[in-house]
């Protein structure tokens, strides 16, 4: 499949469920309760897999081992940042934390930043993006799951909620990536066998913009324009700004540190608008944040990467 049809199907599966979402939000019954059960089936059943295969054909160097710090230090800087904007925005408890959240989260998966890698550097950057993707896996399921779940709940962090996050079958993406660095280290080769990942990667990123398609109003739009400014400050221009300056100090693959600066400028991520449905936060705001946050880079930020991709994406390698 060529690169070019690639980013039209990539345009196409993301549309087409989110209108088909919208279209059904007022016409069936129980759309919560959906929502999360096709949520939890993408978790367990679909994501694995494409993870433990692109994962299991990686050639791994010591480079790679910055890719998941560089994702961690990606997703506290959005933290950070997003904190110091509460006080501006006045926020506060359950939109707080969504807003928080979509802050630190970024869509680093093959919703957007995983599949702009595959584009860009073909399966290695899909592979890669996955070691990278290894630390949002962990800070998902042991930091912003629990957070939303306290929030919600009130409950108090503890050990045994941390244990009750960690032994779920939500966490299946995590085990994958486990379990392909454990082939990886008893030398097992992945089978020279057909694998059907662009369909898998295809029939996820649907399910996620279906879902988020059923939870977004557009009538919230105007109620949240202050909260969206801020978003795009902190995904677009202070989160890349940081990236070039530390990455300016490091030698790296060439490869290793493309995928970081790609994933450098990625929109709020999905997991967001998913942890909000799973914890019942304030998903209105979550999925405002989302879609509006995803355009600008689609509209804006995106062109900018493919017209000067010559200059982002060397002038540091």
């Amino acid at each position: 499949m060529s690169a070019t049809l690639r980013f039209v199907i990539f345009q196409l599966m993301i549309i087409v469920p989110f209108v088909s979402g919208a279209f059904i939000r007022n016409r069936l019954p129980y759309l919560p309760g959906l929502t999360k059960k096709l949520i939890r089936i993408n978790l367990v059943l679909i994501e694995p897999p494409i993870v433990l295969w692109s994962i299991w054909g990686l050639k791994l160097s010591f480079d790679v081992i910055m890719l998941p710090i560089s994702g961690l230090f990606l997703v506290l800087v959005g933290m950070a940042s997003g904190w110091a904007f509460v006080p501006v925005l006045k926020l506060s408890g359950k939109k707080r934390a969504s807003f928080l959240i979509s802050s630190s989260l970024a869509n680093h998966g093959f919703t957007m930043g995983a599949f702009l890698c595959y584009l860009f550097i073909g399966e290695r950057g899909l592979g890669l993006s996955f070691i990278f993707l290894s630390y949002f896996m962990l800070y998902v399921f042991t930091v912003i799951f629990p957070y939303a779940r306290m929030v919600s709940t009130s409950q108090c962090y503890s050990l045994l909620f941390l244990k009750g996050f960690l032994l779920n079958m939500q966490n299946m993406p995590l085990f994958a990536v486990i379990a392909g660095l454990m082939l990886h280290a008893a030398g097992i080769e992945r089978p020279l066998i057909y694998f059907p990942i662009d369909l898998l990667i295809i029939v996820s990123i649907a399910i996620y913009y279906f879902t988020l398609g059923i939870n977004f109003a557009a009538s919230d739009i105007g109620s949240s324009m202050r909260e969206n400014l801020a978003l795009s400050l902190i995904k677009f221009i202070m989160v890349p700004a940081a990236t070039f300056f530390v990455l300016s100090f490091l030698k790296l693959e060439d490869n290793v540190k493309t995928v970081i600066l790609i994933q450098a400028f990625m929109p709020a991520a999905i997991y967001s608008v998913v942890s909000s449905v799973l914890f019942d936060l304030d998903t209105r705001l979550a999925s405002n944040l989302f879609v509006l946050n995803s355009l600008v880079f689609l509209m804006l930020v995106l062109p900018m990467l493919f017209i000067f991709r010559s200059i982002i994406f060397t002038g540091l390698l």
